[in-house]
């Protein structure tokens, strides 16, 4: 696709999240607990036999990537035309 729409690029991602007024401390000691998780051995030979690549973030910078990730989609959407009916 990049050969044709130069700097075109996709991917599938998945994320953790929980409500807007979940405490600080409730998210950081998810997010730790979650990216241990990640660490452990036979979690991460599992995630490479599926081909995927866990992305360690802090709570701010997941935050950060899910608002690049609304304004990247947001134009692809704008620029498409599609609207929901």
């Amino acid at each position: 696709m990049a050969d044709t729409v130069p700097g075109y690029e996709t991917g599938t991602w998945w994320g953790l999240g929980a409500p807007k007024a979940t405490s600080a401390d409730i998210i950081d000691k998810f997010n730790r607990e979650n990216n241990a998780g990640l660490a452990e051995s036979k979690i991460k030979a599992r995630f490479a036999e599926l081909g995927a690549a866990p992305m360690n973030m802090t709570p701010a910078a997941f935050g950060a990537f899910l608002a690049a990730e609304t304004e990247k989609w947001a134009k692809a959407v704008i620029f498409s035309g599609a609207s929901v009916d």
